[in-house]
């Protein structure tokens, strides 16, 4: 780390604090956010000469709030000040204020800005877009980057979202016990949206989308410490760690998809694992059981695997099944349905996934997984319709390339039977 690396390090922990702070006093999102980039810009200029701040989230909230007062006293020639409400706290009391900030507001002003990013009247697109840059700090570059977009159209995005929270009428008090539960679901799903957004990547994309898996897993992190003893928070935190410590394994060298059973489990970050599996073990002993900890405790059967044959599919099975009672969709009941013909055969899965067909028609790894199954019971050319249809389906061509080595698996299949003498 050089000598002013330590400035970057600190300002991205304290911003999340400060710019909920901020958002709290002006209750608006572009004043808070220009409050927090000036004071970070007299952070660059006074924390070389003097040194870090006793606490540094503290400083910029401080900084920040007086910043943007002075720029909107500065104006009063050309407009009135707003009006007294809009503006909390106008006295010269700031340092004293933050230097009395304590847990329990940190917590409310932080789950208020997470909240406001998963705001219900934006599409999922929006309410991820708004929260890199608003809770991460990332740049309209970078996300433009990860969502394979344009700077312009990412922008124009941000700009939508934001005007779309300015107009809903979002309140900004402490919100009551009820309501605080249903907000820290929107964040988790907001949180766990964004990792996806970096895991379901190919590896021509690893490079621009994988930080979304780390900044989701940091914000993970910041949702556990303002939810210590929630077990579903655990249970998010375990399934990410957990799934993101398998990435070195995930392609190959010509960037081709390695299936899970395939994948080296050497180059697993054995570290992440083992936070991943410790915090599982953790949300278990609550005894309250969520959707976040069927898929986490999923993810640690595999993990705790030593090999692909050493898996244990009858758990990972009644693990989904669990999982389709708390949380029902298609494709929970096509992932158990895969469990289901690892422990007693392709016959039963296929039998399961059938009447899934309308609703995963137009869905690759529908396709991809009955071809499988029929593939097991030597439906051969059933199979390769089936796999031809996921061809068609595909989203990347790692994908189209995985199917197309199973359809080459399938030619050999055939040749193989034909070349077997029939019984006697």
């Amino acid at each position: 780390m050089t000598d002013t690396d330590w400035i970057s390090a600190t300002i991205t922990a304290a911003r999340p604090q400060a710019v909920a702070a901020l958002l709290r006093y002006f209750r608006d999102l572009d004043t808070a956010e220009e409050a927090f980039q000036e004071a970070c810009l007299r952070a660059l200029k006074s924390w070389p000469r003097n040194g870090p701040p006793r606490d540094a989230a503290a400083w910029l909230i401080m900084v920040g709030k007086n910043a943007a007062i002075d720029g909107v006293r500065k104006q009063t020639r050309e407009r009135p000040l707003p009006p007294e409400d809009a503006l909390s706290d106008l006295s010269d009391a700031e340092a004293a204020a933050a230097d009395r900030i304590d847990e329990a507001d940190y917590r409310d002003d932080i789950l208020r800005l997470l909240f406001v990013c998963c705001h219900p009247g934006l599409p999922a697109t929006q309410q991820i877009a708004l929260a890199l840059r608003i809770v991460s700090g990332l740049s309209v570059k970078q996300i433009a980057r990860a969502f394979l977009v344009s700077e312009a159209a990412m922008e124009q995005r941000i700009t939508r979202a934001k005007a779309r929270v300015a107009g809903g009428d979002v309140p900004f008090e402490t919100p009551g016990a009820i309501e605080r539960s249903e907000r820290l679901g929107a964040v988790a799903a907001m949180i766990y949206l964004i990792f996806n957004e970096g895991y379901t990547t190919n590896v021509a994309e690893h490079g621009a989308r994988a930080p979304l898996c780390e900044e989701s897993i940091r914000l993970g992190r910041l949702l556990l410490r303002l939810y210590a003893a929630e077990p579903e928070i655990m249970g998010l935190l375990a399934l990410m760690l957990l799934q993101h410590a398998r990435a070195p394994a995930r392609f190959d060298d010509k960037g081709a998809v390695v299936l899970l059973e395939d994948q080296d489990r050497s180059v697993w970050d054995r570290a992440m694992i083992a936070e991943g599996l410790a915090l599982i073990d953790k949300a278990v002993r609550h005894r309250r059981p969520g959707p976040y900890q069927a898929q986490a405790a999923i993810a640690a059967l595999h993990a705790r695997a030593t090999s692909a044959k050493d898996t244990d599919w009858v758990g990972i099975e009644q693990l989904y099944r669990a999982l389709e009672r708390m949380d029902p969709s298609p494709i929970v009941t096509l992932n158990r349905a895969v469990a289901l013909s690892r422990a007693r055969g392709a016959g039963e899965a296929l039998a399961m996934i059938e009447p899934l067909a309308p609703m995963l028609g137009g869905y690759f790894y529908f396709h991809g997984a009955r071809g499988a199954f029929l593939r097991e019971l030597g439906r051969l050319d059933e199979a390769r319709v089936a796999f031809d249809r996921a061809i068609a389906l595909a989203n990347t061509p790692a994908e189209a390339a995985h199917i197309r080595n199973r359809i080459d698996q399938l030619t050999g299949d055939g040749r193989a039977k034909a070349s077997t003498p029939a019984p006697a």
